[in-house]
Protein backbone atom coordinates (compact mmCIF):
# COMPACT_ATOMS: atom_id res chain seq x y z
CA UNK A 1 0.00 0.00 0.00
CA UNK A 2 3.11 2.38 1.03
CA UNK A 3 4.46 1.75 -2.55
CA UNK A 4 1.14 2.68 -4.50
CA UNK A 5 0.61 5.81 -2.89
CA UNK A 6 4.17 6.84 -3.22
CA UNK A 7 3.72 5.74 -7.04
CA UNK A 8 0.51 7.52 -7.31
CA UNK A 9 2.39 10.79 -5.96
CA UNK A 10 5.07 10.15 -8.22
CA UNK A 11 3.19 9.89 -11.24
CA UNK A 12 1.22 13.10 -10.33
CA UNK A 13 4.52 15.38 -9.57
CA UNK A 14 5.15 14.01 -13.11
CA UNK A 15 1.86 15.01 -14.73
CA UNK A 16 1.65 18.32 -13.01
CA UNK A 17 5.30 19.22 -13.12
CA UNK A 18 4.43 18.61 -17.35
CA UNK A 19 1.86 21.30 -17.03
CA UNK A 20 3.59 24.31 -18.64
CA UNK A 21 0.52 26.77 -17.24
CA UNK A 22 0.53 25.22 -13.55
CA UNK A 23 3.41 26.81 -12.64
CA UNK A 24 2.62 30.20 -13.91
CA UNK A 25 0.72 31.30 -10.61
CA UNK A 26 3.96 30.79 -8.74
CA UNK A 27 5.37 33.22 -10.02
CA UNK A 28 3.39 35.97 -11.06
CA UNK A 29 4.56 38.66 -13.70
CA UNK A 30 2.88 41.68 -11.92
CA UNK A 31 2.12 42.64 -15.18
CA UNK A 32 -1.63 44.30 -16.24
CA UNK A 33 -3.36 41.13 -18.53
CA UNK A 34 -6.70 43.70 -18.75
CA UNK A 35 -7.79 43.79 -22.00
CA UNK A 36 -6.70 47.49 -23.53
CA UNK A 37 -9.19 50.32 -22.02
CA UNK A 38 -10.22 52.49 -25.11
CA UNK A 39 -10.76 55.75 -23.24
CA UNK A 40 -14.72 57.26 -23.94
CA UNK A 41 -16.36 54.19 -24.37
CA UNK A 42 -18.77 52.26 -22.16
CA UNK A 43 -17.52 49.81 -19.91
CA UNK A 44 -16.18 49.17 -16.45
CA UNK A 45 -12.19 50.01 -16.76
CA UNK A 46 -11.00 53.27 -15.61
CA UNK A 47 -10.99 55.59 -17.75
CA UNK A 48 -14.45 54.36 -19.51
CA UNK A 49 -17.55 55.98 -19.27
CA UNK A 50 -19.46 53.56 -16.73
CA UNK A 51 -22.69 52.02 -17.67
CA UNK A 52 -25.76 54.07 -16.73
CA UNK A 53 -28.12 52.12 -14.51
CA UNK A 54 -31.18 52.74 -12.38
CA UNK A 55 -31.41 50.96 -9.23
CA UNK A 56 -34.35 50.99 -6.29
CA UNK A 57 -33.17 52.03 -2.76
CA UNK A 58 -34.04 49.97 0.01
CA UNK A 59 -37.29 52.63 0.24
CA UNK A 60 -38.18 51.84 -3.35
CA UNK A 61 -36.87 54.90 -4.54
CA UNK A 62 -35.69 55.01 -7.61
CA UNK A 63 -32.16 56.08 -8.64
CA UNK A 64 -30.44 56.50 -12.36
CA UNK A 65 -26.48 56.90 -12.07
CA UNK A 66 -26.59 60.16 -14.87
CA UNK A 67 -28.97 61.76 -12.94
CA UNK A 68 -27.35 61.76 -9.96
CA UNK A 69 -24.37 62.91 -11.77
CA UNK A 70 -26.53 65.97 -13.01
CA UNK A 71 -25.90 67.82 -9.46
CA UNK A 72 -22.93 66.00 -8.11
CA UNK A 73 -18.96 66.27 -8.57
CA UNK A 74 -18.69 62.38 -8.44
CA UNK A 75 -20.85 59.25 -7.57
CA UNK A 76 -18.90 56.95 -5.03
CA UNK A 77 -20.53 53.42 -5.23
CA UNK A 78 -19.44 50.59 -2.33
CA UNK A 79 -20.26 47.22 -2.79
CA UNK A 80 -21.04 45.88 1.04
CA UNK A 81 -21.88 42.44 1.54
CA UNK A 82 -23.48 43.15 5.33
CA UNK A 83 -20.11 41.76 6.79
CA UNK A 84 -17.70 43.11 9.50
CA UNK A 85 -15.28 43.76 6.82
CA UNK A 86 -17.87 45.72 4.93
CA UNK A 87 -19.39 46.93 8.12
CA UNK A 88 -15.79 48.64 9.29
CA UNK A 89 -15.25 49.99 5.59
CA UNK A 90 -18.72 51.67 5.00
CA UNK A 91 -18.81 52.86 8.91
CA UNK A 92 -15.63 54.40 8.37
CA UNK A 93 -16.49 55.80 5.10
CA UNK A 94 -19.45 57.27 6.87
CA UNK A 95 -17.56 58.62 9.45
CA UNK A 96 -14.74 60.27 8.21
CA UNK A 97 -15.25 60.85 4.33
CA UNK A 98 -18.52 61.10 3.36
CA UNK A 99 -18.58 64.59 5.94
CA UNK A 100 -15.53 65.90 4.50
CA UNK A 101 -17.48 65.57 0.44
CA UNK A 102 -20.87 67.15 0.67
CA UNK A 103 -21.24 67.37 -3.40
CA UNK A 104 -20.42 63.55 -3.55
CA UNK A 105 -22.92 61.50 -3.74
CA UNK A 106 -22.89 57.87 -1.80
CA UNK A 107 -24.14 54.69 -2.32
CA UNK A 108 -23.61 51.55 -0.28
CA UNK A 109 -24.63 49.05 -3.11
CA UNK A 110 -26.13 45.91 -1.08
CA UNK A 111 -24.98 43.21 -4.09
CA UNK A 112 -25.92 39.73 -1.70
CA UNK A 113 -29.44 40.21 -0.56
CA UNK A 114 -31.58 39.94 -3.88
CA UNK A 115 -34.60 41.46 -2.50
CA UNK A 116 -35.16 45.15 -1.13
CA UNK A 117 -37.17 43.76 1.84
CA UNK A 118 -34.32 41.63 2.80
CA UNK A 119 -31.57 44.42 2.06
CA UNK A 120 -33.90 46.72 4.03
CA UNK A 121 -33.98 44.38 6.81
CA UNK A 122 -29.71 44.17 6.63
CA UNK A 123 -29.76 47.92 6.32
CA UNK A 124 -31.62 48.59 9.54
CA UNK A 125 -29.98 45.80 11.51
CA UNK A 126 -26.72 47.46 10.87
CA UNK A 127 -27.40 50.68 11.56
CA UNK A 128 -27.32 52.14 8.20
CA UNK A 129 -30.42 53.71 7.73
CA UNK A 130 -29.05 57.39 7.47
CA UNK A 131 -26.83 55.86 4.01
CA UNK A 132 -28.65 55.32 0.91
CA UNK A 133 -28.56 51.59 0.00
CA UNK A 134 -29.11 50.80 -3.59
CA UNK A 135 -30.41 47.19 -4.58
CA UNK A 136 -29.74 45.14 -7.32
CA UNK A 137 -32.30 42.08 -7.62
CA UNK A 138 -30.10 40.21 -10.63
CA UNK A 139 -26.31 39.85 -10.88
CA UNK A 140 -26.21 41.70 -14.26
CA UNK A 141 -25.25 45.16 -12.38
CA UNK A 142 -22.37 43.41 -10.40
CA UNK A 143 -21.16 41.93 -13.81
CA UNK A 144 -21.25 44.71 -15.28
CA UNK A 145 -19.38 46.76 -12.85
CA UNK A 146 -17.06 43.77 -12.21
CA UNK A 147 -17.08 44.25 -8.63
CA UNK A 148 -17.30 42.25 -5.10
CA UNK A 149 -16.93 42.66 -1.71
CA UNK A 150 -15.68 45.76 -1.03
CA UNK A 151 -15.05 47.39 -4.36
CA UNK A 152 -14.94 51.12 -4.51
CA UNK A 153 -16.13 52.74 -7.71
CA UNK A 154 -15.92 56.36 -7.94
CA UNK A 155 -17.49 57.85 -10.83
CA UNK A 156 -16.69 61.59 -11.91
CA UNK A 157 -19.11 64.24 -12.74
CA UNK A 158 -18.21 63.65 -16.42
CA UNK A 159 -19.76 59.72 -15.92
CA UNK A 160 -15.91 58.50 -16.45
CA UNK A 161 -14.85 55.97 -13.90
CA UNK A 162 -11.78 57.45 -12.29
CA UNK A 163 -10.88 54.24 -9.56
CA UNK A 164 -12.44 51.15 -9.72
CA UNK A 165 -12.36 47.81 -7.93
CA UNK A 166 -10.07 49.14 -5.11
CA UNK A 167 -10.72 47.68 -1.70
CA UNK A 168 -11.23 50.52 0.63
CA UNK A 169 -9.21 49.51 3.59
CA UNK A 170 -8.35 52.94 5.28
CA UNK A 171 -9.84 55.59 2.72
CA UNK A 172 -6.90 56.99 1.60
CA UNK A 173 -6.80 56.17 -1.82
CA UNK A 174 -10.65 57.21 -1.83
CA UNK A 175 -9.83 60.60 -0.06
CA UNK A 176 -6.76 61.13 -2.77
CA UNK A 177 -9.47 60.28 -5.78
CA UNK A 178 -12.01 62.71 -4.13
CA UNK A 179 -9.72 65.53 -3.64
CA UNK A 180 -8.33 65.13 -6.84
CA UNK A 181 -11.78 65.58 -8.80
CA UNK A 182 -11.86 68.72 -10.77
Amino acid sequence: MFFARRLLMMVALVLLAGCDDVMDDLTPSGEDKRPEVVFGSVGAQVGQIAPDFTLDDTLYTPYTLSTELGGARAVVLYFNMWCPICDTHANHMRQHIVPDFPTVRFFLVDYVSGSVPLSRSNQVASGYTDFTVLVPTSDSFTKRYQATMGSTVVIDAGGRIVRMNEDYLDGNKLRATLEALP
